[in-house]
């Protein structure tokens, strides 16, 4: 068995300014900006959300600005299989950490591994 859920709403701005982006997705949600530099390369800003809330991280990006979904799993290849079984194609495997996947319906989204300690209410288990 493997777990999955919906864990991270990412917001892609293409700006060079990542602290108004992130300072006016946090008013319009009204969340406070937990980290306006996630992992220090100043590519991400997280909003403060709850435990049972997804984590909503405002992106830094070359491309055209959209929103993305990412699903947070506890085996990346075992999910990556569940989903390609379903439609969804890998796209691209980046920082030898998450895969970018691609719905049969066009979207892309990530395939990242647990971003909490916990997983939280909401879990899918899944047979392998």
């Amino acid at each position: 068995m493997h777990h999955s859920r919906l864990c991270t709403i990412v917001i892609d701005c293409r700006t060079d300014d990542l602290e108004a982006a992130a300072n006016f997705w946090s008013q319009a949600f009204g969340k406070p900006v937990a980290s306006y530099d996630v992992d220090d390369d100043g590519k991400y800003a997280e909003l403060k959300t709850g435990d049972d809330e997804p984590i909503v991280l405002v992106q830094k990006v070359a491309h055209e600005s959209r929103v993305h979904l990412d699903i947070e799993t506890d085996d990346l290849e075992a999910e990556a299989k569940r989903l390609e079984a379903l439609g969804a194609k890998r796209v691209e495997f980046v920082k030898d950490r998450w895969w970018v996947m691609e719905a049969p319906t066009g979207q892309r989204f990530c395939l990242v591994r647990r971003q909490r300690k916990e997983f939280g209410p909401h879990l899918n288990e899944w047979p392998d």
